[in-house]
């Protein structure tokens, strides 16, 4: 088994606990508090800018075999994952202008960025939001909520297009071999900040 099948077998279990959070159970419905949503809109804007960071981080540390890859998923960050929070963020009456980040995020984002001082723990670390968020998607896709706003969240995760983003970093993860051990460390905490970031005051 290699390194990226043996962390979506640890990782599986915190993806049911996700979706049996509050938050994502009411996306899945369509009956989520906006309030709730527009706060993980905001905090995921913050979230997310430091997460295209943490991917140039480990882009000027990377193997040539990687850097094309790694300066696209960070170009991908901002310019297409992030369209999808401008373009709710009207609706919700979001702020993407706002600086303050609530503990989860400012743990999370603190965390990644560290990690990616190191190639291949950063690897690892930020592999549990890509895959994740596509895992929730997919699991999502059929879920048809009451509200179109909310699908439009989950059809962005379950999009082919993110899940061939999200496959073709699994097998640069799988090529920089890194430490099983050290890589497992990370991926439970990239997943277990994962669980926790979906907390609100809302829910």
């Amino acid at each position: 088994m290699g390194i990226t099948e043996h962390l979506h077998q640890l990782g599986r279990p915190l993806v049911a606990e996700q979706l049996a959070h509050p938050t994502v159970a009411g996306i899945a419905r369509g009956d989520l508090d906006e309030r709730a949503f527009r706060y993980w809109l905001e905090q995921d804007h913050l979230y997310l800018l430091d997460y295209a960071r943490a991917f140039s981080r480990l882009a000027w540390q990377a193997p040539d075999g990687h850097l094309a890859d790694l300066v696209g998923i960070a170009h991908s960050t901002l310019n297409e994952e992030l369209e999808l929070h401008r373009s709710l963020s009207g609706e919700f009456g979001a702020d993407l202008t706002t600086r303050d980040k609530g503990p989860a995020c400012a743990a999370y984002t603190s965390w990644i960025l560290d990690a990616a001082a190191d190639y291949r723990d950063g690897l690892a670390a930020v592999y549990p939001c890509m895959w994740g968020y596509n895992t929730l998607g997919l699991e999502l896709a059929e879920a048809r909520p009451e509200d179109p706003r909310y699908q439009r969240w989950i059809d962005t995760y379950a999009d082919p297009g993110f899940t061939e983003l999200t496959e073709r970093y699994g097998r640069m993860l799988q090529e920089a071999e890194p430490d099983p051990e050290r890589a497992e460390r990370f991926f439970l905490e990239g997943m277990r900040h994962e669980v926790a970031f979906w907390d609100t005051p809302y829910t």
